[in-house]
C-alpha cells in the first residue's frame, strides 16, 4: 500500500489515478500512523514552497516525513515534493526546508526564449543508476510544471538532468529518498514506468 500525503498542495488525485492505473493500492491521508504503516509514501505538491512548509508543520507531517525516511521506508518527492527535501529556496526566503537533503531551490534564469513558468515536455539526462530510471533511457521525454528548480549541493544525490536556460537538477536519489521535479503522472509511459519502479523498489 502506497500512502500519498494530503496537505492541501494539489495534484494529488491525478498521482493516486496512475498508481491505481498500476494495480496499486492507494491511500491519501494526513494520518501519522497510517503514513507509517505504509509500504512507501509519496509526497506530491504544487504551489509555494514556504505555504507548503506552513501546511506540513501545522499538521506535524514534517516530523512524520523525517520518520518515513529514519525507518528505511521507501519515500519519493514529486514536483513541489522534490524542493521541500531540500534547505531554502528564492521563492520564500527565510523559511526552511525539510532539510533532508542538501541544496537550494532557485528561480529559473530569464533568457531568450525561455518561459517561466516552464511548462511542458523535456528530455533527461540519467547521470547515475537509480532504481527509477531501470527501462528509462537519457532522452526520453518527461513533463514539467515549475518556475524554480534545484541546485544539489552534493551532485552524486543527482539522477538525472535536463536543459532549460540552464541545467537543472531534476531527479534526486539518496538511499531511500527519491525525488522528481517532473510529473511522472502526467509523462505518459515513461512516467508510469518510473512509478511502477518505484512501487517495485525494496531497497
Amino acid at each position: 500500500m502506497t500512502a500519498v500525503i494530503d496537505y492541501n498542495a494539489g495534484n494529488i488525485q491525478s498521482v493516486k489515478n496512475a498508481l491505481e492505473s498500476l494495480g496499486e493500492s492507494v491511500v491519501i491521508t494526513a494520518d501519522a500512523d497510517t503514513i507509517l504503516s505504509a509500504d512507501r509514501v509519496i509526497l506530491p505538491g504544487v504551489g509555494a514552497f514556504g505555504f507548503a512548509m506552513d501546511k506540513l508543520k501545522a499538521g506535524g507531517l514534517d516530523k512524520v516525513i523525517r520518520q518515513v525516511v529514519e525507518k528505511g521506508i521507501p519515500f519519493l518527492g514529486i514536483c513541489l515534493g522534490l524542493q521541500l527535501l531540500f534547505e531554502e529556496s528564492e521563492e520564500s526566503p527565510g523559511v526552511f526546508g525539510l532539510g533532508l537533503l542538501k541544496g537550494k531551490i532557485l528561480k529559473i534564469p530569464e533568457g531568450e526564449n525561455i518561459k517561466i513558468p516552464h511548462i511542458g515536455w523535456n528530455s533527461l539526462e540519467k547521470t547515475k543508476d537509480c532504481p527509477l530510471f531501470y527501462g528509462i533511457e537519457s532522452g526520453d521525454y518527461v513533463y514539467f510544471v515549475h518556475s524554480y528548480y534545484l541546485k544539489a549541493t552534493d551532485q552524486s544525490d543527482v539522477s538525472a538532468n535536463t536543459e532549460y536556460s540552464t541545467t537543472l537538477n531534476v531527479a534526486v536519489s539518496r538511499g531511500n529518498v527519491f525525488a522528481t521535479q517532473f510529473h511522472p503522472e502526467k509523462s505518459g509511459k515513461t512516467g508510469l514506468k518510473i512509478l511502477k519502479n518505484f512501487i517495485d523498489y525494496k531497497g
